[in-house]
């Protein structure tokens, strides 16, 4: 019988960076989650989900609202226990905390202190990948998502995510979890996921111990 295949990936980084595209096309890559006979729901995790209000494009993880601090951090210690809970299993997650601090740092001013978590996730096994782009490769990747959006307004200023991308560099330098940087600059998801399952493979990290 071969090993188990149970690998933790949390992707950040700002938006147009592939991370939704890379985070499906891991769920269903055979050197990821095995090969598959047939399709079956693996579970993708997200604190985009904005999952606080009821409406559309409302506040969640990320973007909560001072009142709503303590719900949001009842939320991730709810899924970091869900993940040592379930250690044995896969879990790939499309925007985790890093996304978070870096939105409240820029629109609130608060840096959310998130070491207790991250020595959690460490534990369980989670690496983290960053997805980055050059900041002249931003233009063609909002023309890509203009033809799908719902809310297309959200990409009228490039440089509110090439900001972020740089903060987010920063958060990123400074996490105690395993890392690695992927270039989606020429927007290659098959690319970047043969990438991230290579340093996976490399570092040990498709398997528990």
């Amino acid at each position: 019988m071969s090993k188990k295949l149970c690998p933790k990936i949390i992707l950040e980084g700002t938006r147009l960076t592939l991370k939704t595209e890379i985070a499906f096309a891991l769920n269903e890559h055979p050197r990821i989650v095995g090969p598959r006979k047939y399709r079956y729901h693996s579970p993708l995790v997200s604190a985009e989900w904005c999952a606080f209000t009821n409406v559309p494009w409302g506040r969640g993880l990320i973007n909560y609202a001072p009142e709503e601090e303590a719900m949001a951090m009842e939320t991730y210690a709810t899924w970091v226990r869900l993940f040592e809970l379930q250690r044995y299993y896969s879990w790939i997650v499309d925007r985790f905390h890093l996304s978070t601090m870096a939105y409240q740092q820029q629109h609130t001013g608060k840096h959310p202190d998130f070491r207790w978590l991250e020595e959690r996730l460490a534990a369980a096994g989670f690496r983290l990948v960053f997805c980055r782009r050059s900041p002249e490769s931003f233009v063609a990747a909002r023309q890509e998502r203009l033809k799908i959006s719902g809310k297309p307004s959200q990409y009228d200023d490039l440089s509110l995510f090439i900001r972020e991308q740089e903060l987010m560099e920063q958060l990123v330098g400074a996490s105690i979890l395993p890392r690695c940087t992927v270039d989606v600059s020429g927007s290659d998801v098959p690319a970047a996921v043969e990438t991230i399952a290579d340093w996976m493979e490399s570092t040990g990290a498709l398997w528990c111990s």
